[in-house]
């Protein structure tokens, strides 16, 4: 009886086509995001924003890029560690030579350069897709890595190669250095995770996603339509290379604060991400959340329970996680390639029609 359309009426077109129609699930969304505003940085603590929800506010940004790509326009990515780390040397270059602009300024502008790389390493996908354009997209990954290992010039010459983020303030509250609080990483993370997720809300459900989704279902047919498939495909890999750009700003400045390009945005976060998008469902803006969501939670999970509760070695407990990633995928794959967020449609379906689910 909680869950019924009935007396919402839809009295235009407008009404009928938001993202959220049913009036259950509009107000849920308010208060979800009241309480995410207005309640979580007034409890959250060091453990649970480094832990959870900084981390993943921020791997939402990244899957939601991802998902642009290869869910929405079907272009097959393995580079996105490398492009995050495109966004965090940005960053960083941007914060020490313009230390009187502000820092979020810097995160904007950090998307933009890594916008702008790429489109360059999307040329490619013009000629070439699917097992071709991955490997394509890989060896910008592996190319990525090694041209900020290699040229001191991106890390300002540091001895150790190492990028430190400055101290930097917004309204007074630091947000980047040693001094910033869980609640304030907390909620600079949470404003762009806002903004990004309105962006691509709408970007999807407009013109330029029909584009994207006409691509990647049948891009002959597409062209012979009218889709323009030089733009489409270079659109798609700006927006999602913009958010993952945003994406690595945020986690090298806000998250990490430190960073070396090897650990922090090697193949493996590529890897992670994309997992991201399997797992939480492919052309999903939910999914990007509910895979960001599964994988930053999972290993915290595991971590409480088999280490602080049952006494079990934090190392068996790394390999039970990617024993059940691995499984998760291949179900996932075979059985619902459309992730969490097709679970959760057909769940809301069911207490839809209740007492007589389908």
């Amino acid at each position: 009886m909680l869950y019924r359309e009935a007396g919402d009426f839809k009295t235009s077109y407008r009404d009928d086509a938001q993202t959220f129609p049913i009036r259950f699930d509009r107000r849920g969304y308010y208060a979800l995001l009241a309480v995410a505003a207005a309640v979580v940085p007034f409890v959250i603590n060091d453990y649970w924003a480094n832990a959870v929800f900084v981390p993943f506010l921020i791997y939402a940004i990244a899957a939601l890029g991802l998902n642009i790509l290869t869910g929405y326009c079907g272009q097959v990515s393995l580079g996105t560690g490398g492009f995050m780390a495109v966004g965090a040397y940005a960053m960083y270059k941007l914060m020490t030579a313009f230390p009187e602009v502000s820092v979020l300024i810097h995160v904007l502008l950090a998307g933009g350069i890594t916008a702008a790389v790429g489109v360059l390493f999307g040329l490619p996908s013009l000629r070439i897709k699917g097992f071709y354009l991955a490997v394509a997209t890989l060896a910008a990954q592996f190319f990525l890595v090694w041209l900020f290992n290699k040229v001191p010039w991106f890390y300002n010459y540091s001895a150790s190669g190492q990028i430190t983020a400055p101290e930097r303030t917004v309204l007074g509250w630091y947000v980047t250095g040693p001094q910033t609080t869980a609640a304030t990483k907390y909620l600079i993370c949470l404003g762009f995770v806002f903004l990004l997720a309105w962006i691509a809300r709408n970007l999807t459900r407009g013109t330029a996603g029909r584009r994207w989704m006409a691509i990647r279902d049948m891009d002959i047919a597409a062209e012979i339509i009218g889709v323009n498939p030089l733009t489409t495909k270079l659109s798609a890999f700006a927006v999602s290379s913009f958010f993952i750009g945003v994406a690595g700003a945020l986690f090298f400045s806000v998250y990490l604060g430190a960073a070396e390009v090897g650990e922090a945005f090697g193949i493996n976060k590529s890897f992670l991400v994309l997992f991201m998008v399997i797992i939480g469902g492919l052309g999903s803006i939910f999914g990007s959340f509910a895979g960001a969501a599964f994988l930053v939670l999972l290993p915290v999970f595991l971590k409480n329970v088999l280490g602080g509760v049952l006494g079990w070695p934090t190392d068996l407990a790394a390999h039970i996680e990617l024993m059940i990633v691995g499984a998760l995928i291949v179900g996932f794959l075979i059985a619902e390639p459309h992730g969490l967020a097709q679970l959760w449609r057909l769940a809301k379906e069911k207490l839809r029609l209740w007492p007589f689910p389908h």
